[in-house]
């Protein structure tokens, strides 16, 4: 069988556990090509340290598509997390058209925000930036914060809405143009995982593992590579969820062992046989 390539556009932190230095390694061990093309380096992420340093990558993004246009090449999955700017964004919306077809897969990580905020660093009117990227895709996977904010709603806090509630803003995400939709961070008692609605079949799923009592950065970054690594390897939206549901929850458990993990992110890498196994 042919080996799947994803081509992923993200940030890259020298140190510290996010966006490309965790999607590259999670999608490889996925059997997929990742094809990578970062948006900044940094000397480390952001979460957890001061001081850093920052060199913006965006005059690079255009040469690299057109080359790859030149070249002929094809991906079978476009997979875009934290992008750090408007023009990032338009470069984005370029990228699918150019690259996007009725068969490959088009996933955004609208990576911006988190605990009801904005990222440090975002002008108020970025998610109207980030919901045109969004338009544009098959799939979305934003947390609670994200999809309030694209959507212009009040955020309800972790835990204060409904099964309904949560229904219903799905449904408004897929309204701004994508399929399928993914909420991240649902929390309903002891449980935490996730729910989707596929606007083309007008259907919903959804898997939840232990609510754990910790907090780590960079889950998002695994949760969503694990969910677009699954989909890209076949799995329907239901077995996808649990694949990337149990293999963050694994990769929790395992960081909550070592104290000093939380500021270097999530230790995913022990979790990776498990996720392997799963497939």
């Amino acid at each position: 069988m042919k080996q799947k390539r994803v081509v992923t556009v993200q940030d890259i932190s020298c140190l510290g556990k996010c966006s490309l230095t965790v999607a590259l390694p999670i999608l490889s061990a996925m059997d997929t090509e990742a094809c990578v093309i970062p948006t900044a380096v940094l000397s480390t992420h952001t979460g957890g340290f001061s001081g850093y340093t920052f060199r913006d990558l965006t005059d690079d993004i255009a040469p690299i598509l057109n080359h790859w246009e030149k070249e002929g090449f094809d991906f079978d999955a476009i997979y875009t997390g934290y992008l750090g700017s408007a023009e990032q964004c338009r470069l984005m919306v370029d990228l699918f058209d150019r690259f996007g077809t009725e068969e490959n897969l088009i996933f955004v990580d609208p990576a911006m925000a988190d605990n009801g905020k904005l990222y440090a660093g975002f002008p108020a009117d970025f998610p109207q930036e980030m919901k045109k990227v969004c338009a544009k895709a098959d799939v979305i996977d934003p947390n609670l914060t994200e999809a309030c904010l694209m959507l212009g709603i009040d955020f309800p806090g972790k835990t204060g809405y409904t099964e309904e509630w949560i229904k219903d803003v799905l449904k408004q995400l897929c309204a701004m143009g994508c399929r399928t939709a993914v909420l991240t961070g649902v929390i309903f008692g002891e449980k935490q995982g996730a729910m989707a609605y596929d606007s083309a079949t007008d259907t919903y799923s959804s898997y939840f593992g232990e609510n754990l009592p910790v907090s780590f950065h960079g889950t998002g970054d695994v949760f969503s590579s694990a969910l677009c690594g699954a989909l890209v390897r076949g799995q329907g939206m239901e077995q996808a969820l649990k694949t990337a549901v149990d293999f963050t929850v694994d990769s929790i458990e395992i960081s909550a062992e070592d104290p000093d993990l939380p500021r270097y992110g999530v230790r995913f890498e022990a979790a990776l046989p498990g996720l392997i196994k799963n497939l």
